[in-house]
């Protein structure tokens, strides 16, 4: 399963001159609620809510959603092999969970802090 941040998303949405590959969209993919909130943050931060709001919807539909539980917020709490921000804490930490629970897990940024991390915890990152 890909796990995907908001980078990929948002690059996706924003037609940056690096997005993911179509495949990449027909692959089963997971993220924390946080991207949620992350990407729905950025497309009305740059006032793209009108002529980005379907196609936000959409995309976050093909998303599969991890609630912030309680063993991905207790592993966020705890140290990882590299410095992490807050909210990739999280991300390894659901990314973590995941794992725990059997999953195969590659990661789709383009946030080389957050894909050192990952790799630093031996996850892969997905190809983009």
């Amino acid at each position: 399963m890909i796990y995907i941040d908001s980078s990929a998303a948002l690059s996706q949405l924003m037609f940056e001159s690096r997005s993911p590959p179509e495949a990449l969209w027909k692959q089963p993919l997971v993220s924390s609620r946080l991207l949620e909130y992350e990407v729905w943050n950025r497309i009305h931060a740059y006032g793209l809510t009108a002529t980005h709001g379907d196609d936000t919807r959409a995309l976050l539909a093909l998303v599969n959603f991890v609630e912030l539980i309680k063993p991905a917020l207790v592993r966020a709490l705890r140290p990882f092999p590299v410095s992490v921000r807050t909210l990739d804490a999280l991300h390894l930490a659901t990314m973590d969970f995941l794992r725990s629970q059997g999953e195969a897990v590659e990661l789709a940024s383009y946030d080389s802090r957050l894909v050192a991390a990952a790799h630093a915890l031996g996850m892969p990152a997905a190809a983009l």
